[in-house]
């Protein structure tokens, strides 16, 4: 069957094209922009990739069209599909009717954390010998892949509360229908699609709403938000992290490299690994739980999560030079942002730290988070911000009350100059974008050479 994949180069849609490949059909797809790590692990599977949404990829028709939910009416590629009556369906759509039906679907939702979560789930389940398929929106370094089938019933599956395409509008994770639900946290996001935190906490109950009864959901028991959603209705029984939660760690390193954790109050052993943060310890606590209701001993999953490798793009050394650290980080949003750099000022003590950000996310575009900007960087030493041209409002009057050394710039070799000007050796730097950022990691290293 040959399945063409319009915004292939996404996280999600990329995963999917490993997945559909791996089940043997032919696959091809497209994307605006084309950027690695998605486009070096689709070529290297042989997936054909094309520049932009010319119909003519289209011709030969595919059996079937998976459609992005980045693409929107207006696209050529869309209304070529609708006008001439192609098969179309949305990538959960996809997923759930070829890979997850009948399978145990271990989910992981949240605003902050899917990632690296999902990550960590996967590979404490491969750890234990469970040999689990995952489709993750990131590419975890103990796996090097994104996404794979795996041969066993367990499925792990980052479950985003984004919408499904510009045709179904319900979150992507209503499609998924898990056994096991991992959820993280829970604050206002992706503004583009949700008017408020209200809407989104109605999303996660069509999600609790699907989980069996014979199930289990993980939640914190810090998030307010969280807990409405249980209170909207809940069928499955619920275990708890955190503070007064049933799984809790006990820090032995302020930064979180070295924890006890405790379940029902009884010890089950320490996890000490190269993850720092306090967000890494509460995601350590939510894998131990959906790990031991597929029937891994807390003590092996111990094990498995202090040979955790973390996930390309969270907090990855991408470079050293001349004794300047730099960082390539996903946070785009304060909060994420915030316990971020919390968690990298622990690891590294009184060394300075600067921290170079995009706020590229929809969200971030539209404004909706720049009242916590200023805040969100307190751990920095000197933060250096990306304005481009078209941002849409004033990011250099919003960061002005900041109380850390701001500088705003509006191109890359501004950013470069500033980071020049300020680093010495010791010094590290932190890049946050949720996008390629032009290239600015592999550059800033060139010039600092």
């Amino acid at each position: 069957m040959h399945i063409h994949i319009l915004g292939i180069c996404g996280t999600f849609m990329g995963s999917l094209a490993v997945l559909a490949k791996e089940l043997g059909h032919h696959v091809t797809g497209s994307d605006a922009n084309v950027y690695p790590p998605m486009s070096t692990q689709l070529q290297a599977q042989g997936i054909e990739l094309t520049q932009g949404y010319d119909p003519v990829q289209l011709d030969p028709a595919p059996d079937v069209v998976v459609i992005g939910n980045a693409l929107s009416r207006g696209n050529p590629a869309v209304e070529y599909v609708l006008n001439k009556g192609l098969p179309y369906v949305s990538g959960p759509q996809w997923l759930a009717d070829h890979v997850l039906q009948g399978r145990w679907v271990l989910a992981v939702a949240g605003t902050h954390g899917k990632t690296t979560t999902s990550s960590m789930l996967a590979w404490v389940l491969e750890y234990a010998g469970m040999a689990p398929g995952f489709l993750i929106g990131g590419v975890p370094q103990n796996f090097a892949v994104s996404a794979r089938l795996g041969d066993t019933p367990f499925f792990v599956v980052e479950a985003d509360e984004y919408d499904s395409a510009f045709f179904d509008k319900r979150s992507k994770f209503v499609h998924y229908r898990p056994r096991t639900a991992i959820l993280n946290n829970l604050e206002f996001d992706h503004a583009d699609i949700f008017p408020d935190l209200p809407a989104i906490e109605r999303q996660f109950h069509h999600l609790v709403r699907t989980i069996p009864s014979e199930g289990l959901v993980i939640h914190p028991t810090t998030e307010p938000a969280l807990q409405r959603v249980i209170e909207m209705g809940c069928w499955t029984p619920v275990q708890t992290t955190g503070v007064d939660g049933q799984w809790q760690a006990r820090l032995l390193s302020d930064d979180g490299s070295r924890f006890e954790v405790l379940f029902d109050g009884a010890l089950q052993g320490t996890v000490d690994w190269n993850m720092t943060g306090q967000h890494n310890v509460a995601n350590a606590l939510a894998t131990l739980a959906a790990a031991r209701h597929v029937g891994v001993v807390p003590s092996m999953a111990i094990d498995g999560l202090s040979a955790f490798k973390s996930v390309k793009r969270r907090m990855e050394k991408v470079a050293e030079v001349h004794g300047i650290t730099l960082y390539d980080d996903f946070a785009h949003h304060p909060t994420a942002i915030a316990t971020t750099l919390d968690g990298l000022r622990k690891h590294i003590g009184d060394a300075p730290l600067i921290a170079v950000i995009e706020p590229r996310s929809n969200s971030m575009k539209l404004g909706a988070h720049r009242d916590g900007l200023p805040q969100s960087v307190v751990q920095a030493d000197h933060v250096v911000w990306y304005a481009p041209a078209n941002l849409g409002w004033d990011l250099a009057a919003t960061v002005a009350s900041s109380p850390v050394p701001t500088k705003v710039c509006d191109s890359l070799d501004a950013i470069i100059a500033e980071v020049k000007a300020q680093v010495k050796p010791g010094t590290h730097v932190v890049i946050m974008s949720n996008g390629g950022f032009g290239g600015l990691h592999g550059k800033l290293a060139e010039a600092l050479q």
